[in-house]
């Protein structure tokens, strides 16, 4: 199960990557809500499983994929690796900090993530701050990582 979780972690980010490279920022809060919503679950998944410099790594590679994928999408893969890098340790920090349920954590620290990541990214990647997309993913990063954790959590009561 670790390994699936860890390619659907990668595919989902490389996949969010290489769709804002072809649309634009207007497809970010989509992918935010879907991709990044799911990946800032998993990643509270992971992060039980994984040491910090394990998921620092999938992170890079998950940008390195983007960058192979897509040259001309390098500054997107950088924005993620750095937004990512970012938001996984104010998530880690604010994940391994809290308390109550799994479910509880991981919804305190998808708020915290997405805010790192919905500054950071759309900042780095378009070379300005855009706030109306900065508040669109983050709204949607925070709406999406509420129904993954949902889902993930009664996953997790049923196994």
């Amino acid at each position: 199960m670790l390994y699936i979780a860890i390619v659907i972690y990668a595919v989902a980010m490389t996949v969010a990557n290489l769709t804002i490279a072809a649309f634009g920022p207007w497809v970010s809060p989509i992918n935010a809500f879907f991709l990044i919503g799911l990946d800032l679950t998993l990643r509270d998944w992971l992060q039980t499983r994984l040491n910090q410099v394990q998921m620092l790594c999938l992170i890079v590679a998950s940008g390195l994929i983007t960058y192979l994928a897509n040259p001309s999408a390098h500054m997107i893969a950088i924005a993620s690796a750095v937004a990512f890098t970012g938001a996984a340790f104010v998530d880690w920090s604010v994940f391994t900090k809290a308390k109550g349920t799994w479910f509880a954590k991981a919804n305190k620290s998808n708020v915290a993530g997405a805010a790192v990541d919905s500054l950071i990214f759309p900042t780095i990647a378009f070379s300005s701050l855009m706030p109306h997309i900065v508040l669109m993913q983050f709204a949607a990063k925070v709406g999406g990582g509420f129904v993954w954790s949902y889902v993930f959590s009664k996953v997790k009561e049923k196994a």
